[in-house]
């Protein structure tokens, strides 16, 4: 499932990152890896996304939420 899809409240654990390589070594330097729990605070009809990820809080939009592969953490 793509991040874009996801449910507000709900936590995730990223399983790929399908961007261009500049966008994926940002998104590391900020802490987002394969593996990494994620949460989500808010998710907007545009497909912009805010998540929170090791403390701090993203916002990304449309093209990288659907960049993401997630699924739900057990």
């Amino acid at each position: 499932m793509h991040l874009v899809n996801g449910k507000v409240g709900a936590t995730y654990i990223v399983e790929n990152i399908s961007l261009r390589l500049e966008t994926n070594r940002r998104l590391q330097a900020l802490g987002l890896t394969k593996g990494t729990k994620i949460t989500v605070l808010n998710n907007k009809k545009s497909g912009s996304v805010i998540f929170s990820v090791r403390g701090s809080r993203l916002a990304v939009g449309k093209e990288i939420a659907t960049g993401l592969e997630v699924k739900e953490a057990e």
